[in-house]
């Protein structure tokens, strides 16, 4: 992993790009496309943060984040949420430390921004994220979102 590392918006220049990253194979089933992805960030507009992942001058991969999320309108007590809501990693860089990279950025947005939590949902089973996620100390919460896991990650105090 490069020193290189940055997030950058999705813009026109950059979009049919964005659009050819893909997971592995066996992969498919566990993450939306890119996509569908920015639909939804189209239509959630306030509350989706898209991202792309360089390394250099290399897209690697794709992100987007949520911020002040209700899962659970009906439920009393029910708190706004903020988190990882999509990660893809390009099947030919796995392993490069990039996933690890954008979670630590969408934590420091979610810092940025006054949370304290951060929330992840995953789908859970074989080649899921589960591991991935509680390597970075996200612990599951028990509770599921549609039929996936939900993990949360407490922030540490940012030492600045």
């Amino acid at each position: 992993m490069s020193s290189d590392l940055r997030l950058e918006p999705v813009t026109p220049a950059n979009l049919d790009a964005a659009l050819a990253l893909r997971v592995r194979p066996d992969q498919e089933g566990l993450v939306a496309s890119v996509v569908k992805s920015l639909a939804e960030a189209y239509v959630h507009g306030d509350t989706a943060w898209p991202r792309l992942i360089f390394d250099g001058e290399r897209m690697v991969g794709f992100v987007m984040a949520f911020f002040d999320i209700t899962f659970y309108p009906d439920k009393a007590g029910d708190r706004p949420r903020s988190g990882l809501w999509r990660l893809l990693v390009d099947a030919d860089r796995q392993g490069g430390g990039y996933g690890r990279f954008a979670v630590e950025q969408v934590c420091a947005e979610v810092r940025r921004r006054g949370g304290t939590r951060v929330t992840v949902t995953y789908h859970p089973g074989p080649h899921g994220p589960a591991e991935f996620y509680a390597r970075l100390g996200f612990r599951p919460t028990g509770e599921t979102s549609g039929d996936d896991a939900v993990a949360e990650l407490e922030l540490e105090l940012d030492p600045a």
